[in-house]
């Protein structure tokens, strides 16, 4: 669809309006310019249109929800015919969104306000509000004062996100996280039980369950020394070792915890039915992906199985 541009109108910025009237002049200015900020609808209609009248009211109240996350635009198609004829509309009310400068998508006749609502969340999803805290933002501050190590703060900004969208899964999952380095293993479990079944296999929600799973098991063991004294008593005692290296890592140190359960995989790998190596992969899902950790031990354990 090729869109004629007959000047921009006048000069300046578009108002800062949600709603306007155009004009065929002012059409390339406020809906294809103005769409590049945010999605904007284009409201055909006519005087004698009656479905016009009874959608207009419906279109404005809910772009006025939308508080400022789309505009809406109207073209009176007898005073201003050029566009409309442009691009092919035959019959009114008809509605046309435009995005980066591109129709979008689009409906025609006087739908439901449901149906309108319905049509503005779709094409207004991720788009942030004027004002409104964006979220991918908040989520990398919140990541970066937990990777810093100050949970507190990470925990309170995970909650700001939470905020902006209850159920946004990378915020549920980063503030249960929180939790778990805090050792609030309960509260971590509470926040993990508000994610949906369906999201449940999401790298970021199974991580944090992998790492309430580890930080349980470490809950019944004895201290770190009483296992280490074990372990040097007899090598040969793989559950000491193993439980000591559950021990270390929920003590985050990860490198020994690796090492222990390394040791395992090496003198018997059948032991407890591959448990050594079952528990390293579900140290590195804890851990991540991109942990130093999670690599360097990945790289060992494959040198072994493989050698």
């Amino acid at each position: 669809m090729t869109i004629i541009d007959q000047g921009n109108g006048s000069a300046g910025q578009a108002a800062p309006d949600l709603i306007k009237d155009t004009t065929t002049q002012a059409f390339v200015k406020d809906v294809i310019e103005e769409s590049k900020r945010q999605p904007v609808l284009i409201d055909f209609w006519a005087e004698w249109c009656g479905p016009c009248k009874q959608l207009t009211p419906v279109l404005e109240k809910a772009v006025r929800s939308a508080k400022g996350k789309v505009k809406l635009v109207k073209m009176n198609i007898d005073q201003h015919p050029a566009i409309p004829g442009q691009m092919g509309i035959q019959s009114i009310p008809a509605v046309i969104a435009f995005v980066n400068g591109q129709p979008a998508d689009g409906f025609m006749g006087a739908v439901p306000e449901s149906q309108v609502n319905a049509f503005i969340e779709r094409l207004t999803k991720g788009v942030t509000a004027p004002g409104e805290a964006n979220i991918t933002d908040i989520l990398k501050e919140a990541e970066a004062m937990l990777a810093e190590g100050d949970a507190a703060t990470a925990a309170q900004i995970y909650a700001e996100a939470l905020a902006v969208d209850s159920t946004n899964i990378a915020a549920l999952a980063g503030l249960a996280k929180c939790y778990v380095v805090s050792g609030a293993i309960e509260q971590a479990k509470q926040t993990l039980a508000m994610v949906p079944e369906s999201k449940r296999n999401d790298a970021a929600v199974k991580a944090v369950q992998a790492a309430i799973d580890l930080a349980e098991q470490a809950k019944s063991l004895g201290p770190v020394t009483e296992l280490e004294q074990k372990v040097a008593a007899n090598p040969l005692d793989h559950q000491a070792r193993f439980d000591l290296a559950t021990a270390l890592n929920a003590q985050g140190n990860r490198s020994a915890a690796t090492d222990q359960l390394l040791a395992i995989v090496k003198r018997d790998r059948k032991w407890n039915d591959d448990g050594a190596r079952k528990q390293l992969v579900q140290f590195f899902e804890a851990w991540g992906g991109t942990d130093e950790a999670t690599i360097e031990g990945r790289k060992r354990l494959s040198t072994i199985l493989f050698s």
